[in-house]
C-alpha cells in the first residue's frame, strides 16, 4: 500500500492537487514504519499516526540522520490539517510546487532507505 501511496502522492503532484501530496507522502512514510515495526518488534504496531512515536517504538529512530527526522516532523502535521477545513487554507499557500517536489523526493528516500532495511530484515535467519 506505500507504494500505491506514493504513486497516489506523484499523481497528486502532477495535477497540481498539492494538499493531498503532502498527505499522501505521510501516508508512505507511516505505513513503512509500521510495516518496520511489525519486522522488528514481531509485534502488531500501535494505531497512531504519529511518525515519531513509530519511528521511536520500532527501534528504527537510533539509525536515523537529522534529515530523515526532520522529515517525520515536517510531515507529521500533515496527516491532519489535510483532514479538516479550518487547516486546509494554510496549508495549501505553504504546500507549493517546489515544496512538494522536495517533500516528494525526500519522502522517496526514506522510503527506499526503510524498503531496503525491511529486505535485509526478511532475508536473516530468524
Amino acid at each position: 500500500m506505500a507504494v500505491y501511496d506514493l504513486d497516489t502522492a506523484r499523481a497528486m503532484h502532477e495535477t497540481g492537487r498539492y494538499l493531498y501530496v503532502g498527505f499522501m507522502c505521510h501516508q508512505v512514510i507511516e505505513k513503512s514504519l509500521k510495516a518496520y515495526y511489525w519486522y522488528s518488534i514481531h509485534n502488531e504496531p500501535p494505531y497512531t499516526h504519529n511518525l515519531l512515536l513509530l519511528a521511536e517504538q520500532s527501534k528504527l529512530k537510533q539509525y536515523m540522520n537529522e534529515g530523515m527526522n526532520t522529515l517525520l516532523n515536517y510531515l507529521m502535521p500533515l496527516n491532519i490539517q489535510a483532514r479538516y477545513p479550518q487547516d486546509k487554507n494554510e496549508l495549501i499557500k505553504a504546500l507549493t510546487e517546489q515544496v512538494c517536489n522536495d517533500l516528494l523526493k525526500k519522502t522517496e528516500e526514506l522510503f527506499e532507505w526503510i524498503k531496503q532495511l525491511l529486505q535485509k530484515q526478511s532475508s536473516m535467519p530468524a
